[in-house]
């Protein structure tokens, strides 16, 4: 079994307040070497808030950075070997595209011959060799946001610093660039941290994914971890999309538990111990099944469901439901062929879904 990668840097206890507001609170996460790290969450949960303090452009209230058993916490930001990608392109427009790689080298004093060598390298690294004559302006914007890109990396920072890069660009470009991102990743071979609120982004890029909410640290994991298994509520509904049944009278029955949902009887892998605090059950859309009629399935969840409303999305369509005596909202998605997306406002139907996908969360 191999080990998990060495921690390249490590913040312990970070907390940055303004007044009595916290914008970080007792933040520990650790950055490995080589990993492609994601800080994900909503607006002002303070995920760029510990990205400029990892780059030092912003001193904490309390806490350590520590790099190689050194605390660098009050080491300003040039002298910290690490490159930085802001939202906007940051660009100088007279110069080159040459130009702009080199200029990082430039203030470092770097050698003409070993800066050309350097620049034409990243600039093939990130598909641009062809393009380092070119001023700015001559480019797209996914061919200015990779220019930043090698400007950040020609340096050999010890570490790449992303504040949300791919934002200003389109759903198509946005796409290229998060495919040109995984592969420059892999070339390098230099770790990533990497800003998004965007939840498909973060599934997409990371090696691991670190959820901020209200300046808390609410889960660390792989994206198929997080994804798969939640620890909390507002990870299960802000990572993808979820349905929720509350639970009643839970009881243990070895790996699973029970409980009531209105009139339904359904069951779930249960953690140990069963929580004495409200529950839910959890379980993602695409784990769920559509029926005309009430199936015969050993090991999965059934229940009786009216449709609500249909939305045509092309391939698929997207479905509301209700279900129970308190009209609880289910989403899910069918194939455009499936019977389900010819049924009319108002059927009745049967939801069924495995047990080993349903889980229990605290309410």
């Amino acid at each position: 079994m191999s080990s998990s990668p060495a921690v390249q840097l490590s913040a312990q206890g970070i907390s940055q307040y303004y007044g009595k507001f916290a914008a970080l609170d007792n933040i520990d996460l650790d950055v490995r070497q080589g990993e492609f790290l994601t800080l994900l969450g909503p607006s002002g949960s303070g995920k760029t808030t510990l990205l400029m303090i990892l780059a030092g452009f912003l001193n904490p209230t309390a806490g350590k950075l520590i790099e190689h058993g050194e605390d660098i916490i009050k080491r300003s930001a040039e002298k910290r070997n690490f490159g930085m990608v802001f939202q906007g392109y940051a660009l100088f427009p007279h110069m080159s595209v040459a130009d702009n790689v080199a200029y990082p080298l430039r203030i470092r004093k770097v050698g003409a011959e070993e800066r050309q060598r350097k620049v034409k390298h990243i600039l093939e690294v990130v598909g641009l060799g062809a393009h380092m004559h070119k001023k700015p302006a001559e480019l797209s914007g996914g061919q200015q946001q990779r220019v930043a890109i090698a400007r950040a990396l020609v340096f050999e920072p010890d570490m790449l610093l992303l504040d949300e890069p791919l934002s200003a660009l389109d759903k198509n470009l946005r796409e290229q660039l998060q495919a040109e991102l995984q592969r420059i990743h892999r070339q390098v071979g230099t770790s990533f941290v990497f800003v998004t609120h965007d939840q498909n982004e973060a599934l997409a890029l990371s090696s691991r994914i670190a959820i901020f909410n209200h300046g808390k640290l609410t889960q660390v994991d792989t994206p198929e971890n997080i994804y798969n298994r939640p620890e909390s509520r507002f990870v299960a509904e802000f990572l993808g999309k979820m349905n929720l049944f509350p639970m009643a009278d839970l009881t243990r029955n070895g790996p699973t538990a029970s409980g009531r949902c209105g009139d339904n009887v359904l069951h779930a892998v249960a953690p140990a111990p069963l929580s004495k605090l409200p529950s839910v059950l959890a379980v993602r859309p695409e784990h769920m099944e559509l029926h005309s009629e009430r199936p015969a399935r050993d090991g999965y969840n059934v229940m009786p469901a009216q449709l609500t409303e249909k939305v045509y999305q092309g391939s698929s369509t997207h479905l509301s439901l209700k279900v129970g005596g308190d009209n609880l909202p289910v989403n899910l998605s069918v194939p455009g062929n499936h019977p389900g997306a010819l049924m009319p406002g108002g059927a009745s139907v049967w939801l069924s879904w495995p047990v080993q996908q349903s889980f229990l969360l605290q309410a």
